[in-house]
């Protein structure tokens, strides 16, 4: 289901003049299959929404599908979110469990900045190697812009995460 709400969240697609890599909203689904699913369910949503767009879906940012978009200059976040969901989600589980009101809030954001650095990790390996450019160079361009953003987008995934919580966890 989370996989689904990935693939409808990455139309939401803005170019970025310097960058290959669009702001989209799909990386908002991965962080709530983080926060609100074991770590094998958030990363095997993450990989079905993969999945769908290697065998040519057009669920990849911008309606963009198949193994091209993989293994191009923005494969490696795509990659990331089933990574990252996983990462997030072991998170989440490790601090929640103390079962406070702020252990959840701490569980998110702990949950969040992990998953979105896994995300990022993997993403500027391959922008880096798909387009020769220096890691550095990488970074500044496919990392550093989109922080802001995604820190914003983790907080509104935390604050549904918290109000959806006792259902999933």
């Amino acid at each position: 289901m989370l996989g689904a709400v990935t693939a409808v969240l990455a139309h939401v697609s803005f170019p970025v003049p310097f960058s290959p890599v669009p702001i989209t909203g799909q990386s908002f689904g991965a962080m709530l299959a983080g926060l609100l699913l074991s770590p094998k369910a958030a990363a095997g949503s993450q990989l079905a929404y993969l999945a769908a767009g290697a065998v040519g879906l057009p669920v990849y940012a911008g309606g963009r599908a198949g193994i091209g978009v993989l293994l191009g200059p923005t494969g490696g976040y795509i990659w990331g979110m089933a990574a990252g969901a996983y990462v997030s989600s072991s998170i989440v589980r490790m601090y929640a469990s103390r079962g406070t009101r702020l252990s959840w809030k701490l569980a998110a954001a702990a949950s969040a900045i992990g998953g979105v650095a896994v995300v990022y990790i993997l993403g500027v390996i391959q922008l880096s190697l798909a387009t020769q450019l220096p890691v550095t160079r990488a970074i500044a361009v496919g990392a550093l812009p989109y922080l802001p953003g995604d820190l914003l987008k983790a907080a509104f995934a935390g604050a549904i995460g918290s109000r959806l919580a006792s259902y999933r966890l």
